[in-house]
């Protein structure tokens, strides 16, 4: 393995490390309404947006009215995107791919079973999907919020107002950010403009159509918003969208910075940064072993490609290791890291082809997004998702002490825990039952049989899911029955646990204060951190290990190792 194959992820976490504190501080006032540094310039914007939106930013919402006001505006959404793929010029979509685009942008999944630069106009990619990109990452957080309003509030019947919470997350937060991104993408080399197919001369002499766009500009929020949905094809595989190892370490940090972030947003609204740091090391953790054993597996080689007697160690004439799908600017190193990251949080970005991985290679993005995408997760839905484990192990330690278990002060009763346990078994349920309907009726368009093709099924319905929206490749998704059952997925994935995290914002919100006693389980320490981590693999490990032992477990043993790593 290379030294910068160590060195990359330790630089990249030592940066997120730093801007987590100042970061999630700045999250913190802002989704409190009170003054930043931006206030001077974005005030009178906000309060013009509230006027057209009609909304008093002062009148908050219980539970119930802010969970339909989030479904509300999503299916909204979903609506206008449609409507915006089948009239926009040239040809339009056709309608059921139409349809799970729409879902997949609206969603924060970003699933994408066409061609963006040959089917989606200029005017569908800026004015749709990269609208949907901060709408979808603006819920993300405003659910997150809600949810830590509810911890901290005692006896209320609110849990603060969505729409100022979605107009705050997309005015203060994503739009600044993605600016300042946008202009380091053009500085590097990503294309940003509205030019239509160029016609080049190669260095060869032949000809070659090179399709300019607005790509800058949806790249950055498509990497702050763990978006991940790409203005062509190839997504960060391509060098217009990703030109060097620069812009792949900025990507990198890009997706991490805002789930990162909200663990300390989440401490500072609790009154406790311990608590945030606490959800910070288990959500790391996860993300620093997934992206060792993805760059190590990598590096490794094909085992059936080192039995033809092929040379896959590393040296100075060759990188080593299996560069299969992958790009040479990047190596195995940054490919490995950016797989790990991308399934890590909800971004499903992707610099190159997960379907080429190694078994074990491929297995780490795989059970990434199994784990329910919480180390990090997603902009919002990383911090609610992890929260919601945490309600839970706070449960089984009460369970284990024989006592009502309390949290940050709350007492933890039968509602709530319900109410995780639906926001923790939709996403499974989902997946298993739905690779196990697509196992029997569409397997006409996997690519791959056996091990390899169960793989392909188990992720696209796992990133659909997930909210993820990465392909593991081999699967021809395009279809009218893909495009209905992942599009049902994607909604049902993020929509019933966003109700369910809602649902406990507005129980807890309305309990009083417990005062904490020598049997209260401290949440602020490495105990309940080694708790919490125990739980979250767990949970994914006895859900979905027989499914896992069938795909890539198998398929790892079959290669020809004779061990799975």
């Amino acid at each position: 393995m290379f030294l910068g194959d160590v060195v990359q992820p330790v630089v990249l976490l030592a940066l997120v490390v730093a801007l987590t504190a100042p970061l999630g501080g700045f999250i913190a006032r802002v989704m409190e309404g009170q003054r930043t540094f931006l206030h001077p310039a974005l005030a009178p914007v906000e309060r013009l947006a509230y006027r057209v939106l009609r909304v008093d930013p002062a009148a908050e919402q219980g539970w119930a009215a802010y969970a339909r006001s989030v479904i509300g505006f999503s299916v909204a959404g979903v609506v206008v995107l449609y409507l915006l793929q089948r009239v926009q010029p040239g040809p339009g979509v056709a309608p059921l791919l139409a349809l799970n685009t729409a879902i997949s942008f609206v969603t924060n999944t970003n699933w994408q079973s066409y061609a963006g630069e040959q089917t989606m106009a200029h005017v569908t990619q800026m004015a749709g999907l990269a609208v949907q990109n901060f709408a979808s990452a603006a819920v993300g957080l405003a659910v997150a919020i809600a949810l830590v309003r509810g911890l901290t509030r005692r006896r209320s019947a609110t849990i603060g107002n969505f729409w100022a919470d979605l107009v705050r997350a997309t005015l203060y937060v994503l739009l600044p950010l993605s600016l300042l991104l946008a202009v380091f993408m053009l500085g590097r080399g990503v294309v940003q403009s509205f030019d239509g197919p160029r016609d080049v001369t190669t260095v060869q002499g032949a000809t070659q159509s090179l399709p300019g766009g607005p790509v800058a500009s949806q790249e950055a929020i498509k990497e702050l918003g763990t978006n991940g949905g790409g203005f062509y094809n190839a997504n960060s595989a391509h060098p217009y969208e990703n030109p060097d190892p620069l812009t792949n370490f900025v990507q990198l940090l890009a997706i991490l910075l805002i789930p990162a972030a909200l663990t300390a947003t989440y401490g500072r609204m609790v009154g406790s940064r311990r608590q945030g740091w606490v959800i910070f090391a288990v959500m790391f953790l996860l993300w620093g072993i997934s992206a060792g054993v993805a760059i190590g597996a990598e590096q490794r080689g094909n085992p059936i490609v080192a039995r033809a007697g092929a040379d896959q160690a590393a040296s100075a004439g060759q990188a080593g290791g299996n560069m299969e799908g992958k790009e040479t600017r990047f190596g195995i190193g940054a490919s490995g890291l950016y797989a790990a990251t991308t399934t890590a949080t909800s971004a499903g970005a992707v610099n190159s082809s997960h379907d080429s991985f190694t078994p074990v290679g491929g297995l780490v993005p795989t059970v990434n997004i199994l784990l329910g995408e919480v180390s990090p997760g997603g902009a919002g839905a990383g911090l609610y998702g992890m929260l919601v484990f945490a309600l839970l192990a706070v449960f089984l330690a009460g369970l284990m002490v024989g006592r009502t278990p309390e949290w940050l002060g709350k007492k933890i009763q039968a509602r709530e825990v319900k109410l995780a346990g639906l926001a923790i078994l939709v996403m499974p349920v989902t997946v298993l039952v739905m690779t196990g309907i697509a196992a029997i009726a569409g397997t006409g368009a996997l690519g791959n049989g056996g091990p390899h093709g169960l793989t392909e099924l188990l992720y696209a319905f796992a990133s659909a899911a997930n909210n993820n929206g990465s392909a593991f490749g081999g699967l021809s998704a395009n279809t009218p029955f893909f495009n209905l059952l992942l599009g049902v997925a994607m909604w049902v994935g993020r929509f019933l646990p966003v109700v369910a995290v809602l649902g406990i914002a507005g129980s807890l919100a309305a309990k009083d204060a417990a005062p904490a006693g020598a049997g209260t389980f401290p949440t602020g320490k490495p105990l309940f951190a080694g708790l919490l981590t125990a739980v979250v693999v767990i949970v994914g490990a006895l859900t979905f290990f027989p499914v896992l032992a069938l795909g890539p477990i198998v398929e790892s043993l079959l290669a020809g190792s004779g061990r799975l790593f």
